[in-house]
């Protein structure tokens, strides 16, 4: 068995002479011609082996004929590590090499169920990186992936690790980023080849579960609850390239928000200067896309609903706020879809490898986690619990800044959930979760009011239409406040106990 360590990067075709051109690359010594691969992967038909994470591969490069196994491995960044057994193919399976008794008991008893299910055909062009002890492969692939009658294009360049670390593959995809159009990708081709084969679009990312267990530092913590923000953040902004699904651009502020959250958290753990960077540079980012959410809200949220069920909407003019809302929503969707690429590639490529070469500060590091956790948590509830007690009056400003509050100590115990005990944790979570939502919709509707005042300000024959929808929403908004205060009460009284 192999462990193949490699970065994919994708990029639009219309790049690919740009990166030929590019030193890094031209530099590079070649690696025999470029070659046409074809590959087929085979699975059951009920995809028993896509379900066990395993894919089988044959390749057929010139008169050459290969084999190849590989497991799936958490990506993040576009880097990957799996295992991986290759071997000749004489036109029968042979998993008699496999060396992981799991992996080969699962291919014996499907060998003869094994059938193509898609294929993929490309061409490849590789170079040899090397500088001082790193040496690493970039493999250019541009072709299609092909199921039945679905196609779908390949432009990717691979770089592989021949010797040296995973942060040189990092470094390296960071000069090359600087001057071109490149993408951390996490799908494999065999995961796209199954979502082709089974006609699955792309859909939104949420958050995924943490996993942090008492045992680590909160260093290592940081970073692989940091991970599993890139992975959202990441997914959501590939969707939102090629997908108008407004949950695409929602999920990627979710991420960023998430991350600058827990930039914060741990900050007594973490470098005072890699929190202040990249607090900012994931604020500015996260920016880029505040007018096209707060437009979908609107259209969605504030204005469809009252046009659904007020009979009397159309009597004042809803109808020319909808249609405004739907203009302006599209040139602010067409101005987020500008910031998506290269600008995300280059910020997710720069922040996998600051994650990576993150070093503890000289203070602050070695505490146990669970102690670091309940110390953290203590704090944001005291900061909530100000501010419950400053939004009784009920300002919109005070319940704004209460909504922030809840929003970041729902995400610390999100953070910190596999710490408290299972059912109280569940609980905590559930209830503090109902809190934030109907704050969010309290901000929801003032945020659309303020925006709807100004275009009545501009057009003044707006102005009965944007009355009547805050009218319509004003008694559900106040009713939602005062839900979340009284809710938030017993909620804010103590922090949840952690074990350990």
């Amino acid at each position: 068995m192999s462990q193949e360590i490699e970065l994919k990067l994708s990029l639009p075709p219309e790049a690919l002479p740009a990166l030929r051109r590019h030193p890094l690359f031209s530099g590079g010594a070649k690696q025999g011609k470029a070659a046409t691969l074809d590959n087929t992967y085979f699975d059951t038909p009920d995809l028993s082996l896509k379900a066990d994470k395993v894919a089988v591969r044959t390749r057929r490069q010139g008169r050459r004929l290969l084999q190849t196994v590989k497991c799936a491995a958490e990506s993040v960044g576009g880097l990957t590590a799996r295992p991986e057994w290759e071997q000749t193919f004489a036109g029968k399976f042979d998993f008699s090499a496999i060396d992981a008794p799991k992996v080969q008991k699962r291919l014996l008893r499907h060998e003869a169920e094994l059938v193509p299910v898609f294929s993929t055909r490309f061409r490849r062009e590789t170079r040899l990186h090397k500088s001082d002890d790193v040496r690493i492969l970039m493999m250019i692939d541009s072709g299609e992936v092909i199921a039945g009658e679905r196609r779908e294009p390949i432009c990717e360049l691979e770089l592989e690790l021949v010797e040296g670390s995973a942060l040189d593959l990092l470094e390296l995809a960071r000069r090359l980023a600087e001057e071109l159009p490149l993408w951390p990708n996490d799908a494999s081709k065999a995961e796209r080849g199954f979502r082709l084969h089974l006609g699955e679009p792309l859909q939104p990312v949420s958050a995924s579960a943490p996993r942090i267990d008492g045992s680590q530092r909160p260093l290592e913590a940081f970073r692989a609850l940091a991970f599993s923000c890139v992975r959202q953040w990441q997914a959501n902004a590939a969707g939102a390239a090629v997908d108008g699904d407004p949950e695409f651009v929602h999920q990627l502020r979710v991420a960023l928000r998430r991350l600058r959250s827990l930039l914060s958290l741990f900050a007594p753990a973490l470098p005072a200067e890699f929190v202040a960077e990249w607090r900012s540079r994931l604020k500015e980012n996260a920016d880029r896309f505040t007018e096209v959410r707060e437009l979908d809200v609107l259209h969605d949220e504030i204005l469809a609903p009252v046009a659904a069920v007020a009979a009397e909407a159309a009597d004042y003019g809803l109808d020319h706020l909808l249609e405004l809302a739907r203009t302006a929503n599209a040139r602010a969707r067409a101005a987020a879809h500008d910031g998506l690429a290269p600008a995300q590639g280059r910020l997710l490529i720069d922040l996998t490898a600051a994650l990576h070469s993150l070093t503890p500060p000289d203070a602050g590091g070695d505490t146990d986690l669970s102690t670091f956790a309940q110390a953290q948590l203590k704090r944001l509830h005291g900061k909530a619990r100000k501010r419950h007690a400053a939004a009784r009056d009920g300002a919109p400003a005070h319940l704004h800044a209460l909504r922030l509050a809840v929003k970041r100590l729902r995400y610390a115990a999100e953070f910190f959930a596999p710490l408290m005990r299972t059912k109280d944790g569940e609980r905590y979570l559930r209830d503090l979760s109902k809190a934030q939502s109907r704050l969010g919709f309290v901000h929801d509707v003032d945020v659309a009011r303020r925006r709807l005042a100004s275009w009545a300000k501009a057009e003044p024959d707006r102005a009965a239409a944007a009355a009547f929808v805050a009218g319509w929403h004003g008694h559900r908004q106040r009713r939602m406040a005062r839900r979340a205060l009284r809710d938030l009460e017993p909620l804010l009284s103590d922090p949840p106990r952690l074990r350990g």
